[in-house]
């Protein structure tokens, strides 16, 4: 039963009938509200799925369209043709059918979604609009009348007219609101019908112009259906007749293997176990090997039949020599040697059985052993740093900066260990290395050039750093301040060896520009650190203590990279000064002086051996950079050599207090302790002593042996007191008469900052020593 209609006139009597019949029509409106909601939201989601359904039809379309077949054979049939064809055919028609179902559903969004929302909000939003303006009258008109029907009768006349006439205004507004609403829910009522209606007629019929698409698809794709049914009939026909002549022929391959082998145009062929180096030690790797004895090429194809994929590249290279492997010389049996012209080193092979090894060694001319006992790899220490070694070096920063600057993961990812030694062995060929003015070969991938320029670095006799000065870089990037770390970094980098320090600002001049590329390589320089930390700074022994500071050996890469315009462009602090320090000439009328007119400088209170060690590795720090460029002057000036103590070590603290005015130039012998026998001149100018060294063993100084000529007698803590004939020695290997005219604990002597002045060290105590009170033996 329907809806009792709403009569105008019931808006003046607001009867509980009519209450009652306008409460039906708004929970009428509720519900289809409700269900108009519902129905747009799985209107949403039927389009979504016909979107995804699209979507997976489209894709196995193009699987099906990409998908080719192979017949076995040189030719094809014609049902062989048309059965290779029907995918296409069958990729075609599902994307003609997605393309009509793509058009329905955007339709769809239009025709159905649209005009209900529209008529959800305009339509059905309107009459609760109205309604509470309704319910907001209808209380505004109740309590109104309430209040009037309130007032006494004993009011002014002219004050109940006035209320009269209020009542009825309002009486009338909410009159003329009523006659809204209803005429708005009867409104809504009956647009429903077709507005409601219609879109979802016009939805069904974008359903039936798909299905009528779908309907002539088929009709056109009748002919190639039936021609496809007949081609599959026919090709399964032959598959029947041949079948039993295939199983026919494998049981007589099954009977006499040998009788059917094929004709090889290789000489031998067949599996081998290849023996390859690696970072844990040796490993054996299976490679199907084919060999050609009139061009003596053999070719390695590493492949794992149990996986069934290769397992690297294909090498190929030129039969040298092959000899036979005795079973005492080698762990694994049926081995046998193979030497390549085009190839460093030995390739070790194994064969399945004895048998195998004899076909092998006769394939390829194979000889008996004559061993060398004292035979080293022919790859290792190889790489020098001379004139091929930086070409190599610049040729493979030419091809990475060229070619693949912008290639993520550049020296992270390795290339194949088998293509990297042939490259080296092509860059290391003295006929290729001497053209300077080629480049390497595009046929070469990037990560193949990384990991040859990283390995040529490792094959070098010792890290480009050098294992001497490994514990002072370490120790440099451990410092808190950040510029003391490059700063010291800074000075150790000019004590390298001139071909080191080149090849070190070659390679870091080259990574800066890595790294500035770090948005498309991804290769910042904190990776960098990471990946040339261990190749440049490695430890000469592996311990525990080295793995540990493996995260500094990447921090001053790190550094290097950052401040590389600086540390190989200009000189270092300590530098400069020592240059400084070694024009200053020592006067030829300088006098002894007294105790009490020495200059002090104050030591903090380390021990004795720690400051020797700091005061030993710094001098040798300044003096090893400018002995070599700086002989000349040195042997033509009088006065020793005058290194400045770097002050940027944070463990010594030198605190020199400024020298009084009065106080000369130079020490003299007026002090009422001084002697007053004559003087002896010492040689004005010692010769140093070889600079080279090493962080693991003591730092000589320049002097290498003094005897006091004078006794003398501290008056200050930082002096010290000796006796005539005490000698100051810094050479260890003294001999024993010698060493009894030391006084107790190894003595020392090093030059001073102050002109005229020694530092000694004495008994376990530092402090100066006069210049003139000593003679260089």
């Amino acid at each position: 039963m329907g809806l009792p209609a709403l009569e105008f006139s019931d808006c003046c009597l607001d009867s509980p009938q009519f209450r009652d019949t306008l409460k039906s029509h708004e929970a009428e409106l509720d519900k289809t509200n409700k269900f108009i909601k519902e129905l747009i939201k799985d209107g949403k989601t039927l389009i979504s799925a016909l979107k995804n359904l699209s979507s997976a039809k489209r894709k196995f379309a193009d699987s099906l369209n990409e998908f080719k077949f192979q017949c076995i054979g040189d030719a094809e049939t014609d049902d062989e043709m048309c059965i290779a064809r029907s995918l296409q055919e069958f990729a075609t028609v599902l994307r003609n059918l997605e393309d009509e179902r793509i058009r329905m559903i955007e339709n769809a969004s239009e025709v159905l979604i649209t005009p209900l929302e529209k008529f959800r909000k305009e339509q059905i939003g309107a009459a609760k609009d109205a309604k509470k303006k309704y319910d907001k009258e209808t209380e505004k008109y109740c309590g109104v009348l309430e209040k009037h029907l309130n007032l006494s009768s004993k009011k002014k006349e002219a004050h109940l007219q006035e209320a009269d006439n209020q009542v009825d205004l309002v009486r009338q507004h909410f009159y003329e609101v009523s006659l809204e609403y209803v005429f708005k829910v009867q409104e809504v009522q009956e647009r429903k019908m077709f507005e409601f209606v219609e879109p979802l007629l016009a939805f069904l019929q974008g359903l039936f112009t798909f299905y009528h698409h779908g309907y002539e698809l088929a009709k056109d794709f009748s002919d190639f259906k039936t021609q496809l049914t007949i081609s599959i009939q026919n090709t399964r026909n032959r598959f029947e007749g041949t079948r039993s002549e295939v199983e026919s022929l494998m049981k007589k391959m099954k009977e006499n293997p040998h009788e059917h082998k094929t004709i090889s145009p290789y000489t031998m062929e067949g599996y081998l176990y290849v023996q390859e180096k690696r970072h844990f030690g040796t490993s054996w790797v299976k490679h199907y090997c084919t060999y050609q004895r009139e061009s003596k090429r053999i070719t390695m194809v590493p492949f794992d039949q149990k996986s069934g994929g290769k397992g690297g590249e294909d090498e190929s290279v030129i039969l040298k020599s092959c000899t036979r492997r005795k079973t005492d010389s080698i762990e694994k049996r049926f081995c046998f040697d193979v030497e390549a012209v085009d190839r460093p080193g030995v390739i070790t092979m194994q064969a399945l059985s004895e048998e195998d090894r004899r076909l092998w060694m006769e394939a390829m001319d194979g000889q008996e052993p004559v061993y060398n006992s004292n035979k080293d790899s022919q790859s290792e220490g190889t790489a020098q740093l001379d004139t091929i070694g930086f070409s190599i070096i610049r040729k493979c920063i030419h091809a990475v900066e060229t070619r693949g600057i912008n290639e993520q993961g550049l020296y992270r990812i390795v290339g194949v260990n088998s293509r990297v030694q042939k490259l080296l062995s092509v860059l290391m060929d003295p006929k290729t290395a001497s053209e300077t003015e080629v480049d390497i070969c595009a046929e070469w991938e990037i990560k193949t050039i990384t990991s040859a320029l990283k390995t040529y670095l490792r094959m070098l006799p010792g890290p480009l750093m050098m294992y001497q000065f490994q514990r002072s870089f370490i120790k440099a990037a451990k410092l808190e301040n950040q510029e003391s770390r490059v700063s010291e970094i800074h000075a150790l980098v000019h004590r390298l060896p001139e071909k080191n320090r080149q090849m070190l600002q070659l390679l870091m001049n080259h990574l800066a520009n890595v790294a500035n590329n770090h948005k498309q390589n991804l290769m910042t320089v904190a990776n960098l650190g990471v990946v040339f930390g261990p190749t440049l700074l490695r430890p000469q022994e592996e311990t525990v203590a080295a793995i540990m500071d493996i995260k500094f050996q990447n921090i001053v890469i790190e550094i290097l990279i950052e401040n590389h315009e600086k540390i190989f462009n200009t000189v270092p602090e300590a530098l400069t000064n020592t240059q400084q320090s070694l024009s200053w000439k020592k006067s030829n009328d300088s006098k002894p002086p007294s105790c009490s007119e020495r200059p002090l400088t104050l030591f903090h209170t380390v021990q004795a051996t720690e400051k020797q060690e700091q005061r030993n590795s710094l001098i040798n720090s300044s003096l090893e950079s400018v002995v070599s460029s700086n002989a000349n002057s040195i042997l033509n000036s009088n006065s020793p050599l005058q290194p400045s103590v770097n002050s940027s070590d944070p463990e010594l603290d030198v605190m020199k207090p400024t020298r009084p005015s009065s106080l000369p130039p130079n020490p003299s012998p007026t002090s009422p302790l001084s002697p007053s026998w004559p003087m002896f001149s010492a040689p004005s100018s010692p010769m140093p002593t070889s600079s080279t060294s090493s962080d693991s063993s003591p730092i000589s100084s320049p002097f290498r042996k003094a005897k006091a000529l004078y006794a003398c007698k501290a008056e200050h803590d930082s002096e010290l007191s000796f006796t005539a004939g005490t000698v100051f020695d810094n050479d260890e290997e003294m001999r024993p008469s010698e060493k009894k005219q030391l006084a107790q604990g190894h003595t020392a002597i090093h030059p001073s900052q102050e002109p005229g002045w020694l530092e000694g060290t004495l008994n376990g105590k530092t402090g100066l020593i006069p210049e003139n009170y000593v003679e260089f033996l």
